[in-house]
């Protein structure tokens, strides 16, 4: 098929080059930069962990072989030939092993290649297989395939036929290692990994609002051990816009705190892990990043029917203060253990009375959320080590670093955080420094840090009442004018404090990326810098505020061109007949 090349305008980013139409026909958002690059880091780490567990793998079978022989008391003949079988021949050691009861918790029954008949498995490891499951333009499939090293086979799948037919087109144009890697279908996404379960070990879904209707098949096509790259960039629903729409697509009822970014995430997690549940799997968050207008979340799926069990102690229902910034957690689910046995059970409630403890008024409650962990700090603290590594190969190398930087100094076992602001805007007082309140927490023998979603936002593992205490101490040290008395601010400093705040420096109060005053928050690169027009969509005068005014007026000249040359066209056409 032929086509003129001045319609097309080539955009490069990292080592992949693409061809894109002057009209809107295929989605391209210049701005998920941040999150192809952040997905390529992730991409490079699992890999080489991928690696380093089958190695493992291997090296605690060989072990297990050894010991066989000594058990039937056959020491003296065998005892020196796995040594030598061990550096000369791998798969003989492999060939001679039965089948070996696995961990549940083991991670490295993940993609290396599996003799399903024998149960066995083969000393090399196979190439790992990635689906985009909607891949538009092909772009994040090309640098995959073109930056990552040690990656298989890409399949990209798109169900729109001119998407397919321009990822085709940009595979052609990245030559010959794209050519030999990458390949584009045309396919419902939900179709083709139901139809292709435990084949991939790497599923990324980045779809153009909520990822929900897509997430029961994901969960299935991922290999034991695989990741699974997850973005939604409906965060009007997640963060409480519209709690009722929030339930119906991902199961948990935001509420509309200074958290919400963080709680956004927590919903998509919690979500993420329903539906693998309803095939006796669970995951394993390793990062989960909200960046620009969107949560992105990176989840190791794995198979266990007992360890599946372990998902009720990981979500929790927040209550959150209607009149101050007080929030709760209500852990779904608690065991006991006697002997060897584990009992599970409902949890405790209530964790909160009726009425706020702190100011009289009533909570509102959302959830459920996954309050475990979200990120794994070894992946984080190795992800940001290549990310350094490789400054020259990420075009957003400066807003990922900063990001990977302040994940790796969060609190990594507090969910939701206080935003020292709003606490102040409560009880109507100037604010104390970040490095003062750090302080005060701190000298009360707690922990704290900051968050990647919020640069005012501040984690910590004391509890409200210790909270509100220093900031009483610090009230008293700066009043107030009086405010009246049925206000929450009144009613919190009503109450003398039980703790007396230290508000001395404290040693740990600044971070090491803050004592070395590393960039962690970063402007926008340019203006209107954020989501875009749905592909397909007619740009009008109305999208200003997405596009800008510059490119507004081109895309508008460029129809208006293309209007007078078809009317030329038909009059032409006319004056001939």
């Amino acid at each position: 098929m032929s086509m003129d090349l001045n319609d097309y305008t080539i955009i490069k980013e990292g080592e992949a080059e693409i061809l894109m139409h002057a009209k809107n026909e295929v989605f391209y958002n210049k701005t998920q930069v941040n999150n192809r690059d952040m997905s390529i880091a992730v991409l490079r780490t699992f890999i080489s962990r991928q690696k380093q567990e089958h190695e493992a793998l291997l090296s605690k079978r060989n072990k297990s072989a050894r010991k066989v022989p000594e058990k039937n008391g056959s020491v003296s003949d065998v005892e020196d030939k796995p040594n030598v079988s061990d550096m000369n021949n791998e798969k003989s050691n492999e060939e001679c092993e039965g089948p070996e009861e696995k961990s549940q918790e083991e991670p490295c029954t993940t993609s290396e290649e599996r003799v399903k008949t024998e149960g066995k498995v083969r000393a090399e490891l196979k190439l790992p297989r990635v689906l985009e499951a909607l891949s538009a333009s092909g772009l994040r499939a090309l640098r995959y395939a073109r930056e990552v090293e040690g990656i298989g086979q890409v399949v990209a799948l798109d169900n729109d036929k001119g998407a397919v037919e321009a990822c085709q087109r940009n595979i052609k144009f990245n030559g010959s290692v794209a050519c030999s890697k990458v390949e584009s279908h045309l396919a419902d996404a939900r179709v083709y990994m139901l139809t292709h379960p435990k084949e991939f070990d790497v599923v990324d879904l980045d779809p153009y609002g909520s990822p929900s209707v897509f997430l029961d098949s994901a969960v299935q096509s991922v290999v034991d051990g695989g990741i699974l790259m997850c973005t939604a960039t409906d965060m009007a629903v997640l963060c409480g816009g519209n709690g009722e729409v929030c339930y119906s697509k991902y199961g948990s009822y935001p509420l509309r705190g200074k958290y919400c970014h963080e709680m956004a995430l927590r919903i998509l997690l919690a979500c993420i892990e329903s539906h693998a549940n309803r095939y006796k799997r669970y995951i394993v968050p390793v990062l989960s990043v909200q960046m620009d207008f969107y949560v992105r979340v990176f989840v190791r799926v794995y198979s266990s029917a007992s360890a599946m069990k372990n998902t009720p102690l990981k979500l929790s229902y927040v209550y959150q203060c209607a009149g101050c910034d007080s929030f709760h957690l209500q852990p779904i689910g608690r065991t006991v253990s006697k002997n060897t046995s584990v009992r599970y059970l409902p949890g405790f409630a209530p964790v909160v009375p009726q009425e706020c403890s702190d100011c009289g008024k009533k909570f509102n409650m959302g959830g459920p959320i996954w309050s475990a962990p979200i990120h794994d700090q070894e992946w984080v603290t190795a992800i940001l080590a290549d990310v350094k590594s490789m400054k020259d190969r990420h075009p957003a190398y400066d807003r990922i670093s900063a990001v990977l930087t302040t994940i790796s100094e969060e609190l990594p076992d507090v969910p939701l955080f206080l935003s020292l602001h709003n606490l102040c805007a409560t009880l109507k007082c100037t604010s104390p420094s970040a490095v003062i309140f750090r302080s005060a927490v701190i000298n009360a023998g707690y922990r704290i840090s900051g968050t990647h979603v919020n640069p005012l936002g501040l984690k910590s593992d004391a509890p409200m009442d210790v909270i509100w205490d220093i900031m009483r101490c610090w009230v008293k040290n700066h009043p107030v004018k009086a405010q009246p008395a049925d206000q929450p601010g009144s009613v919190i400093l009503a109450k003398e404090p039980v703790l007396q705040a230290n508000f001395a420096r404290a040693v740990a109060s600044l971070s090491k990326a803050q004592a070395k005053k590393v960039a962690r928050f970063l402007p926008n690169p340019e203006r209107h810098w954020g989501p875009k027009l749905r592909a397909g969509r007619q740009i009008t005068s109305k999208h200003v505020s997405l596009l800008g005014e510059e490119a507004v007026n081109g895309c508008l000249n460029h129809q208006d061109s293309e209007c007078d040359a078809k009317r030329q066209k038909t009059e032409d056409a006319n004056a001939i007949s």
